[in-house]
């Protein structure tokens, strides 16, 4: 899960730079709105509601990040990645038997 949480605050941070880098400010609105999305994804907090008072793309910004967020986060509960990343054994689909994954045999 903390994996997810980090490319979930990586992306939050490009979202940011983005931002920075930004010309018009619509622009500048629209990252903002996507890393808010993210953050509220990381805080299990849904503002789409309020978003629907801004323009369509800045709503549809946030819903994007919110979305995205979400998924990385629900990813990582199906497939917890430090399991496979430490080499710790896993059962073999077909022996039974326990092997190492992550480059341990």
């Amino acid at each position: 899960m903390k994996h997810a949480t980090n490319l979930v605050t990586v992306r939050i941070e490009w979202c940011r730079r983005q931002s920075a880098q930004a010309r018009t400010e619509p622009e500048v609105d629209g990252w903002s709105a996507e890393a808010d999305g993210l953050r509220d994804a990381l805080m299990n907090s849904d503002h789409t509601d309020i978003y629907q008072l801004c323009p369509p793309e800045i709503l549809r910004r946030y819903v994007m990040g919110f979305q995205d967020g979400t998924a990385l986060l629900q990813t990582a509960r199906v497939q917890p990645v430090h399991a496979v990343a430490i080499g710790t054994p896993q059962p073999d689909p077909q022996g039974g038997k326990d092997i190492l994954r992550g480059g341990e045999r």
